[in-house]
């Protein structure tokens, strides 16, 4: 399920022709990478992740979440140890992992995961149709409109490190509830 069609983004923009569409895709194509930055994937897909256990862990912290399933978790080396998913532990919010018997860890290992949300919660759909129409109205101030008045209702306040102003703050409050842990990434 992608986070933003085509189709919901021309209803967000009232837009009813087709004659913008290859560069409103455009747009669609641009804000999940954006969103992704703050939350994680949305759109499920595989993800493999090396994890180094050498000196034993009782926990692994996943770099990649939220985290739908874990596939296998297998030796980067061999003769290392391969540990069924079944017993194991996942936390699919934080990406802990642990074994279910208490054990340790050891070894390098390659963990194979489906990461994303499914299905995408309703707000950050919203939060992706306004960061498009923020981004669309950018483009065509003529024709965008603003508030009666001629107030602008997509402030972004402080510049957000790696986006400047791209990312209003309206769509930031609504991606907050999923916003990820300090040093995931």
């Amino acid at each position: 399920m992608a986070l933003l069609t085509l189709a919901e983004a021309k209803l967000q923009l009232n837009l009813t022709s087709d004659t913008d569409d290859t560069e409103l895709q455009t747009y669609v194509d641009a804000v999940s990478p954006v969103i992704e930055e703050f939350i994680g994937p949305v759109e499920p897909r595989e993800v493999t992740e090396r994890q180094d256990a050498e000196h034993g862990r009782r926990i692994l912290v996943l770099r990649t979440t939220p985290v739908l399933s874990l596939t296998s978790v297998e030796p980067l080396l061999a003769g290392g140890v391969s540990y069924p998913v079944g017993g194991l532990v996942l936390d699919p919010d934080t990406g802990e992992v642990r074994r279910h018997d208490g054990g340790w860890f050891r070894g390098l290992l390659l963990f194979t995961l489906q990461a994303g949300r499914t299905p995408t919660p309703p707000t950050v759909n919203l939060a992706a149709r306004m960061l498009v129409q923020h981004l669309w109205r950018t483009q065509r101030p003529g024709r965008s409109g603003g508030l009666p008045g001629g107030g602008e209702d997509y402030s972004v306040g402080q510049p957000i490190p790696g986006f400047g102003y791209a990312v209003p703050n309206r769509v930031l409050e609504l991606l907050a509830p999923y916003r990820l842990p300090p040093g995931v990434a």
